[in-house]
C-alpha cells in the first residue's frame, strides 16, 4: 500500500500521540522529527526507529526534506504561523496542531499564500475524526431530537490538583515556564481549550437549515486570569443568525468536563466525552431515552491521521468533511479571537 511520509515538528506529548498512531495506520508512517531539543531527539529516534538522516533541530530542514510529503506542526500556539507559511512554500501537505494561530490577523495573513501555492491544510482537532462524531451528525441529520435550538459544550480541568493532563504529570502553580500559563507562547483557556466547543459549536449549528454562520453576535463573555497574565476560567454565548444558541465554557481551574448537551424542541443529545470518546457514549433523551456507545478499536489520533493521509493520497486539496479545513479554520478563530480579546 501507498504510504504518506510524515515529519513532526515539535516533540511534546502530542507529538507522542501522532507518531504512536502512525505505527498503526496501513496508509502513513513516520519518517522525520525536528525539535530543538537533542534530548528530545534521541529519544523520539530510538523509540520510533528512525533514520538518523531525517532527524533535525533546524524545523526548516525537515520542510525541506524530500523524504517527507505531509507536515504535523506540534509547537507552541504562537509558533505556528511562521511554520505554516514556510511548509506553504515548500507545497508540504500541512496537518496543525489547534489552534491553528493565536489570532485571526496571523491566519488573515497566511491565506493570500495559501490560496496561490493551493496546498493541502487542515487543523488537527482530533475529534472530527472519530466514529462518535459521525454517529452524532447523522442523528442530528435524521432530526432524532426535532429542530435544533441550543447546545452548550465544555472543556475544562482544575489543572493544579489533576494530574496527567496534556501529559503534565504535576501542576502546582501557575508558570510561564509551562505552555498552558506563557502568554507569548499562545496559552490561556480560551487557545487551548475553548477552540473545542467553538468548532463543535459551529460544526452543529452547520446542520441547521438555511443558517448563515458568518452572522454571530457574542453575548456574555466572562474571563478570569490568572497571574500569568492569560485566562484561566471562560465562558461565552454565541447566537448563529438569530437561530441558534450556543453556550461554550473553557477553564484551568474548573472540573467542567468534556460533557457537550444539544437541544432540539423534540429531546436533547449529550455527548459524554465530546473530545476523546472514552467513554464514546450518546445519550438521547426523548420520548424513548436511550444510550448509544460507538464502537471504536482505536483512539482519535489514529482516525485523524488514517483519514487526513488517506485525502493526501487522493490528491485532495482538502480534508474530508467533517475535518476542519481552511476556511472551517477561519470561521473559529474568528469567534475564539473576539472571545479572547474582548475588552468588556
Amino acid at each position: 500500500m501507498k504510504q504518506v511520509n510524515w515529519g513532526i515538528i515539535g516533540l511534546g506529548n502530542i507529538a507522542i500521540h501522532i507518531a504512536k498512531a502512525l505505527n498503526f495506520t496501513a496508509n502513513s508512517r513516520l519518517v522525520g522529527i525536528a525539535s530543538k531539543n537533542q534530548t528530545k531527539i534521541e529519544k523520539f529516534k530510538t523509540e520510533f526507529n528512525l533514520d538518523n538522516n531525517y532527524c533535525f533541530n533546524n524545523y526548516k530542514d525537515l520542510i525541506n526534506c524530500k523524504e517527507v510529503d505531509a507536515i504535523y506542526i506540534a509547537l507552541p500556539n504562537s509558533l505556528h504561523s511562521e511554520l505554516i507559511k514556510s511548509c506553504i512554500d515548500r507545497k508540504k501537505k500541512i496537518l496543525v496542531e489547534k489552534p491553528v494561530t493565536v489570532n485571526l490577523l496571523e491566519l488573515k495573513n497566511i491565506k493570500k499564500e495559501y490560496n496561490i501555492n493551493d496546498v493541502f491544510f487542515a487543523e488537527g482537532f482530533m475529534y472530527r475524526h472519530h466514529p462518535q462524531i459521525l454517529k452524532v451528525i447523522e442523528l442530528l441529520n435524521k432530526n432524532i431530537i426535532g429542530n435544533l435550538i441550543s447546545m452548550k459544550s465544555n472543556f475544562g480541568r482544575d489543572i493544579l490538583h489533576k494530574k496527567n493532563f496534556f501529559g503534565f504529570k504535576t501542576i502546582k502553580k501557575y508558570k510561564k515556564e509551562n505552555r498552558l500559563f506563557n502568554k507569548a507562547l499562545g496559552g490561556g483557556a480560551i487557545l487551548d481549550l475553548g477552540c473545542y466547543p467553538v468548532s463543535l459549536s459551529l460544526l452543529v449549528a452547520s446542520l441547521k437549515p438555511n443558517i448563515d454562520l458568518k452572522n454571530i453576535e457574542l453575548f456574555n463573555i466572562k474571563k478570569n486570569f490568572g497571574n500569568t497574565e492569560v485566562d484561566v476560567d471562560s465562558y461565552l454565548e454565541i447566537n448563529f443568525d438569530n437561530k441558534f444558541k450556543s453556550y461554550v465554557a473553557a477553564s484551568f481551574i474548573k472540573n467542567l468536563g468534556k460533557e457537550s448537551e444539544i437541544i432540539g424542541d423534540n429531546g436533547k443529545l449529550i455527548i459524554k466525552d465530546s473530545w476523546h470518546g472514552k467513554p464514546s457514549i450518546i445519550k438521547i433523551v426523548n420520548k424513548d431515552e436511550k444510550e448509544l456507545e460507538v464502537k471504536s478499536e482505536h483512539n482519535v489520533y489514529y482516525y485523524q491521521m488514517k483519514n487526513i493521509s488517506k485525502n493526501i493520497l487522493e490528491n485532495k486539496k482538502k480534508p474530508d468533511y467533517p475535518a476542519m479545513n481552511f476556511e472551517d479554520s477561519l470561521q473559529n478563530m474568528n469567534i475564539v479571537d473576539k472571545w479572547l480579546n474582548d475588552k468588556k
